[in-house]
């Protein structure tokens, strides 16, 4: 039992973490044939770059701002992604009435 309360000391708990979470986000990308699966799937893709950041600022770094600094911006990347995807969802859709993007072949340039 104690060995499970100290896995959050240990940095590979966290990469762990992390690259669950970027298989899972490039998996949605690759499997998901909606917008919004693919918008889904790139933010867990955020997250585990996020966390890696965390985790890396919080064992290695000497200066703990830094990487909490480097996380905001990531998390306002992602929240600029999603207004912007959102946006051109929502044109997609008034446009096609649909959100697979299989459906989508004539979108060129």
């Amino acid at each position: 039992m104690n060995a499970l309360l100290q896995l959050h000391h240990q940095v590979g708990t966290y990469l762990i973490l992390a690259a669950f979470l970027l298989a899972t986000g490039i998996f949605g990308l690759i499997r998901r044939r909606t917008l919004i699966g693919m918008l889904i799937a790139g933010e867990l893709i955020f997250a585990a770059a996020a966390l890696n950041c965390m985790a890396l600022n919080r064992f290695a770094a000497p200066n703990p701002a830094v990487g909490q600094i480097f996380v905001l911006f990531i998390l306002g990347l992602a929240a600029a992604e999603v207004a912007i995807a959102l946006s051109i969802i929502l044109a997609v859709y008034r446009n096609y009435r649909s959100i697979h993007s299989t459906e989508l072949s004539e979108l060129k340039g």
